[in-house]
């Protein structure tokens, strides 16, 4: 068998993605103060979810994937690996997860299962929406919720303040992220938030990452930590070129090194 199509399905040869699924996992566990075996898991669980999470994707945009030219060589849309080859990893995938939800405890459990609704309807809403970028934010940012149910078996207010910064943070991150595509996603028919904003992009995005930082100034962050953070996100907005790909592309990946800044914000306050 040969892995290499298996890889790039689950995009494992592009860790950014993980990251970015990882960052506010472990920004909830740092307001908890979690042992360090919990972000282990936490870890290996967003490797696991986020490979999941990309087959369930590229199942659901075979068809799309393969008019689009930065998606056109992705295993399913070229051909390279059949529905049952993908089906059947992503079965493997899941049972792994169940098993590491199961080591942390039933809070997971049951949150975890709460979030295979966003995660399977967020391929499906580029087709009726105009902002499948949200719908991306309240799947991918779970694991902030996660994290407190984990540890504390609750999910108080700062939880939320900390989910809900973080899905403005994926909203502007990924609006950058879909100028890559949208005369692709326009000519096919599909809807983004890039698309929808257009020339309005920059100062949108802009708003998303205020609001993105007021959430996790709200969750517990130190004001003077979370001053870099939103330097970082002001560049990003100034920096990037929406016209270029590449240029998209990079200020996108800049992301995975921003989380770690947030953590650093977030991990100076005693748990709430």
């Amino acid at each position: 068998m040969q892995l290499s199509p298996y890889i790039r399905l689950m995009r494992l040869h592009q860790p950014v993605g993980i990251w970015l699924l990882l960052w506010p996992c472990l920004w909830a566990l740092a307001l908890c103060h979690a042992p360090l075996s919990m972000f282990a898991w936490f870890a290996l669980g967003a490797v696991v979810m986020r490979s999941a999470g990309c087959i369930i994707n590229d199942m659901a945009d075979r068809k799309f994937d393969a008019e689009v030219e930065r998606t056109k060589t992705r295993p399913l849309a070229s051909g390279e690996l059949s529905i049952r080859q993908a089906a059947v990893a992503l079965f493997f995938l899941l049972v792994i997860a169940f098993g590491i939800a199961l080591v942390l405890g039933m809070q997971v459990i049951l949150w975890g299962a709460l979030a295979l609704a966003p995660v399977s309807l967020y391929p499906f809403m580029k087709r009726i929406s105009w902002w499948p970028q949200l719908f991306l934010g309240l799947a991918f940012n779970w694991g902030a919720l996660m994290g407190f149910a984990a540890v504390t078996g609750s999910i108080p207010p700062a939880a939320f303040a900390l989910y809900i910064g973080s899905i403005f943070w994926t909203l502007g991150y990924d609006t950058i992220y879909a100028h890559q595509d949208k005369k692709d996603d326009a000519a096919i028919g599909v809807k983004s938030t890039a698309l929808r904003l257009g020339k309005r992009t920059k100062p949108a995005v802009g708003v998303f990452y205020v609001l993105a930082v007021v959430g996790w100034y709200m969750a517990g962050a130190n004001a003077l930590l979370l001053l870099p953070a939103a330097a970082h996100m002001a560049w990003q907005v100034y920096a990037v070129n929406l016209d270029e790909p590449l240029s998209c592309r990079r200020i996108f990946k800049s992301n995975a090194w921003l989380g770690g800044v947030v953590f650093a914000a977030l991990s100076h306050f005693p748990p709430p």
